[in-house]
């Protein structure tokens, strides 16, 4: 596995892709700093990071876009699918270089706190607990737009296919408070992904959520093997 990281690591920065991901999503988190702490002079972040939800709906596909569609487009995935490591390094090790990349984009609002800090308190438990919230809800993301890459060679249909898959997971309150069968409606607000990321921004934090985003990785990297299985044998 540490081959296939080292390899979609490099991969990222190589082909820019890592840059473009970091320099828009501090340039957005950036934006909203300002908005919501400098210019209303408070050490308060909640703001922040709940907006921040929206910036990993809109940049993680770009992270994940080119994971496994780029080896299909190359005609590189039968040397990946008959290399000497198990299917499940091969995804892991995509899987947690993409998490790095994220881990890294998400660490600037601690340098946001440290320039509170100057001017006021800063509940740093709060920043941790949001930033766990943050890799928590990465994890998840990140794992769906994997699956959704293994399934197409074009990146940009790759891309629009995650956005739109993770848009609707944003949405899914809305979506269940306009459901008019209430046992369908419990049930879409039980698998609500932002209902649970909101909670923490307000200082709730439970194991719950930290079970429910666990639970959404596990199971798509899982279906992610199992495509994978399908082509080696097919």
């Amino acid at each position: 596995m540490g081959a296939i990281y080292r390899r979609e690591i490099g991969a990222y920065f190589t082909s820019g892709v890592a840059y473009i991901f970091l320099a828009v999503f501090w340039l957005i988190s950036g934006y909203f700093f300002y908005g919501y702490c400098l210019s209303y002079a408070t050490t308060d972040m909640s703001a922040l990071f709940q907006n921040m939800f929206m910036i990993c709906v809109f940049l993680i596909p770009l992270l994940t876009m080119r994971l496994f569609s780029e080896e299909k487009k190359q005609k590189t995935e039968q040397g990946l699918l008959t290399a000497p490591v198990s299917l499940g390094e091969i995804v892991f090790g995509k899987y947690f270089a993409a998490l790095t990349l994220y881990a890294i984009a998400i660490a600037m609002p601690f340098l946001y706190a440290l320039i509170l800090s100057s001017y006021g308190t800063v509940e740093w438990g709060i920043v941790f607990a949001n930033f766990l919230a943050q890799l928590l809800l990465g994890m998840a993301l990140i794992s769906v737009g994997a699956l959704i890459s293994t399934l197409t060679e074009n990146q940009i249909v790759a891309a629009v296919l995650s956005f739109v898959v993770m848009l609707a997971m944003y949405l899914i309150d809305m979506i269940a408070n306009n459901v008019t069968w209430e046992w369908l409606a419990n049930v879409l607000k039980s698998l609500s992904f932002y209902t649970r990321y909101y909670s923490v921004t307000c200082g709730l934090f439970n194991i719950t959520t930290v079970l429910f985003y666990v639970s959404v990785a596990v199971i798509f990297n899982f279906l992610t093997i199992r495509v994978f299985e399908r082509r080696r044998w097919s």
